[in-house]
């Protein structure tokens, strides 16, 4: 396969959907500034993941691609000519994008053969499978790239040290920074998932919070208004289980986690930013494809992924027999 040099070259890196995902994809813009220095990276993202690519030192430019929603079809195209792409890279499928892409006569444009769409719109389709892959999702973003000198795909090692300069970039705010003046160690514990993942019962999270503060710990609940709307009449009264969601934007929960000492979720956006920042990440999965955490595990050198590790008849229903003195096991 010819090798499509991208020296001095504007390439997007497109991946539209949620935040774990988001944050999976990250390695490859690390990787083709190695090997191409002085590539131009422009990630096509919606807005409410700016926040993580703004804490990426490896991406030049970011277009929130929500706003160009109230442009016409010609409007865009536009935008996007005057951006002098050379090649876009269709990691997240978008029948829109890939029309856009094509219409801009953007010279290399790479999409999964596995997409129909794709084959009037892309010029270069890989053919490789995510949902019945042995790989990591981060791995499979890979094959994507086999285009531009790449030879293997990377290992998990690899891919953890290409993630290395994710940094924090909000300040918190005064509410935040009180509630994170004890000098207990941290622990914080997510327990939604925006119907991304089979999720922990509450109980179990609850449980766990009551265990831990009898350790010295704190413990905050994170996640979004309407996810604390859910969980909040479960949440035990002691001054050591605080409640701070709905509290933060992404770039401020972003900070606050880095000042933590562990967080636990299932397969979901925070546990995702936890890994990339260095500390305890501890995800509860189910065993069964393609949700397992052999496909969505978190990348950093302390995070550890969860099952009852049923291999015979995976189920679903497997995170809800992961046990709390197991998750506080790898707390400590």
């Amino acid at each position: 396969m010819k090798t499509i040099d991208l020296s001095n070259k504007t390439v997007v890196i497109s991946r539209t959907d949620s935040i774990g995902d988001v944050i999976l994809t990250l390695p490859m813009c690390a990787w083709l500034k190695k090997e191409f220095p002085a590539v131009r990276i422009v990630f096509f993202s919606q807005s409410y993941t700016l926040e993580i690519l703004r804490c990426y030192p490896f991406i030049d430019e970011v277009v929130c691609i929500d706003t160009w929603k109230d442009h016409s079809f010609e409007e865009q195209k536009s935008l996007l000519e005057k951006l002098e792409v050379f090649a876009f890279i269709h990691v997240f499928p978008n029948k829109h994008l890939a029309k856009l892409a094509k219409a801009a006569k953007i010279p290399f444009r790479v999409g999964t053969s596995h997409r129909l769409f794709h084959l009037l719109t892309c010029n270069i389709r890989p053919n490789f499978t995510r949902k019945k892959s042995d790989l990591h999702e981060a791995q499979l973003n890979f094959e994507l790239l086999r285009s531009f000198n790449l030879k293997t795909l990377p290992e998990l090692k690899d891919l953890i040290a290409l993630l290395k300069g994710f940094q924090p970039q909000s300040e918190l705010s005064p509410y935040l920074k009180d509630v994170l003046s004890s000098k207990r160690k941290k622990v914080i514990l997510h327990t939604k998932s925006q119907g991304s993942a089979v999720e922990w019962p509450i109980e179990n999270y609850v449980e766990l919070a009551n265990l831990l503060v009898k350790m010295d710990y704190t413990v905050y609940f994170s996640g979004t208004e309407k996810e604390g709307q859910q969980f909040r009449g479960a949440l035990p009264s002691d001054s050591n289980i605080i409640d701070i969601s709905g509290k933060s934007s992404l770039g401020e929960l972003i900070t606050f986690i880095s000042k933590c000492d562990a967080l636990v979720a299932c397969s979901t956006g925070p546990l995702h930013i936890a890994a990339v920042l260095g500390i305890k990440a501890i995800g509860l999965y189910t065993d069964l494809r393609p949700m397992h955490p052999g496909r969505w595990a978190p990348l950093g050198e302390n995070s550890r992924a969860l099952t009852m590790n049923n291999t015979v008849n995976p189920q679903l229903e497997d995170i809800y027999n992961i046990t709390v003195d197991e998750v506080i096991k790898w707390i400590k």
